[in-house]
């Protein structure tokens, strides 16, 4: 599977994750699985930021991903 569909993948779950918790909060649920959720979104976005946003030369790690061989 390709690096981009992965990450792709991942913010789709992060969003996902951040609309459960608001639609768990708004109906009243248990408040660790809401904070829970939050964090795991929060978590999930920082790896996709460590993965995508460059450094102080401008190289990002995603773009240091050695290209698959056939």
């Amino acid at each position: 599977m390709a690096t981009s569909t992965v990450l792709s993948i991942l913010v789709l779950a992060a969003i996902a994750l951040l609309v459960g918790a608001f639609i768990l909060w708004r109906k009243g649920g248990a408040s660790r699985q809401v904070t829970l959720m939050v964090i795991l979104a929060l978590v999930a976005i920082a790896n996709i930021a460590i993965w995508t946003v460059p450094d102080a030369d401008g190289n990002a790690p995603i773009g240091q991903l050695a290209a698959p061989r056939p």
